[in-house]
């Protein structure tokens, strides 16, 4: 009898334990981006392998469990690498890139640690068609914002009537001066109506010294029509100490000829309002081939015409571009094949 009882209590608590484990999943997911690189400033140029040219090359993992009554326990994990060595984007640290832990539910979304900033993770996406990457973006080679927020809190409400937003605190620590209280905030909002969109955020940060206050503001729009989209965007970067006071414009479209072709076209112009002349303005244009929906080929090219001292240059989402001479005209282009798992 107490045999009977026993088994009964293993199969019971086996099944209970299966059923508890079948409300937890975590998933391996990766991207790897690799391409051949061209880059002209002028007087220099290199032809090189480069990984990270339209997508950042990462590996992470990501988990959900159900607690019931419709929350769920969230976190990421994520390390960026270079595929064309191999080599981690940063040795010193494990998942350089996201390391947080949350809950989410009715109320929203909450997010503890390592994450991106509302500013890249909500409103990059609306800024043009490429969402601010490759050598094409000129909002990719004309921003100078920080993506990530260490010891950050972010809160996602849930959506109302097509609007929703993002607010992020950051914590100061031992590598910031002072190392308590708060050294970020960012928020975004946004709106979506159908094929219209409207976004718009605030970042302000305090650099690690704690002498120079970075403010940023950005403004987007874009609209659907049939199978192309249009983006406007107004930004502004501001220090506090003097040393960065700039505004860019940037208009762009796209356009999808079939479920395998799409082409961008991109414009950007940069007013330093410092008042020493150190404008700019680029082009850019990108074709992306979808083989599958795991995996594309593309193509970026970018031309920037520097103005004065201005030494803007040709960067990738996952690199830096070439050094350029103040006032030179650099230009490029990155032929490159992706696949996400």
């Amino acid at each position: 009898m107490n045999k009977t009882l026993l088994a009964a209590a293993a199969v019971v608590s086996s099944c209970a334990f299966q059923a508890v484990h079948a409300q937890s999943s975590v998933t391996l997911y990766g991207i790897v981006d690799n391409g051949i690189e061209y880059q002209n400033d002028g007087a220099n140029h290199v032809i090189r392998a480069s990984s990270g040219g339209m997508f950042a090359t990462v590996y992470g993992l990501i988990g959900h469990e159900d607690i019931g009554g419709g929350i769920h326990v969230n976190f990421q994990l994520e390390q960026g690498f270079s595929a064309v060595n191999g080599a981690a984007q940063n040795s010193a640290d494990a998942f350089n890139r996201l390391a947080w832990v949350g809950m989410s539910g009715n109320f929203g979304e909450l997010r503890f640690g390592r994450q991106k900033k509302p500013q890249y993770l909500y409103l990059d996406g609306e800024l043009d068609p490429l969402a601010a990457k490759s050598i094409a973006s000129p909002l990719n080679d004309f921003d100078d914002v920080s993506v990530r927020a260490s010891n950050a809190i972010t809160y996602f409400t849930p959506s109302w009537h097509g609007l929703t937003a993002q607010f992020l605190v950051s914590m100061r620590d031992s590598t910031t001066k002072p190392t308590n209280g708060i050294q970020a905030y960012n928020a975004v909002v946004k709106y979506i109506n159908g094929p219209w969109h409207l976004a718009a955020g605030y970042d302000q940060q305090d650099n690690a010294a704690g002498t120079s206050v970075q403010k940023v503001f950005t403004a987007a729009t874009s609209l659907r029509v049939d199978a192309a989209r249009f983006y406007l965007v107004y930004h502004t970067e501001t220090q506090s100490d003097h040393s960065q006071n700039e505004a860019t414009y940037s208009a762009a479209a796209s356009y999808l000829f079939n479920p395998a072709n799409e082409i961008a076209v991109m414009y950007g112009y940069l007013h330093d309002r410092t008042g020493k002349g150190n404008n700019a303005q680029q082009f850019g244009l990108s074709y992306e081939y979808f083989l599958s929906k795991s995996s594309l080929i593309y193509a970026a090219a970018g031309l920037i015409d520097n103005r004065n001292e201005a030494a803007y240059t040709l960067n990738g989402t996952e690199y830096s571009g070439i050094e350029v001479t103040p006032g030179a005209t650099a230009r490029g282009i990155i032929i490159g094949l992706t696949h996400k798992f």
